[in-house]
């Protein structure tokens, strides 16, 4: 009987795998809304957009935000700082230069 369980508890596993996999390889979107009105009167409308994919589908579906943000992506901090680096040593030369 424990031996059953088991089985079934791995299989459950796979299952949730496969669907797993699938939703990340074809996307799944969500959206809602959410409205507050008084007497006709709109107070409030909140717009819910939710999009669940793998990179690979979100890239491909032309949603590369990541790629942009310096704060995730590791280029753009690199390249920022050597770009600081090469100001800094410019300046330093430069004062170099006015205490000869």
């Amino acid at each position: 009987m424990a031996e059953q369980q088991q089985m079934m508890h791995a299989t459950q596993a796979t299952n949730l795998a496969d669907i797993l996999e699938r939703v990340l390889d074809k996307g799944i979107v969500i959206a809602g809304d959410i409205q507050i009105k008084i007497a006709d009167i709109e107070l409030l409308t909140i717009k819910i957009r939710l999009l669940i994919a793998s990179v690979d589908k979100a890239m491909e579906m032309g949603i590369n935000w990541w790629e942009h943000d310096s704060y995730l992506s590791n280029g753009n901090k690199a390249k920022e700082m050597e770009k600081e680096k090469k100001e800094m040593e410019r300046r330093i030369k430069c004062l170099e230069k006015k205490m000869k």
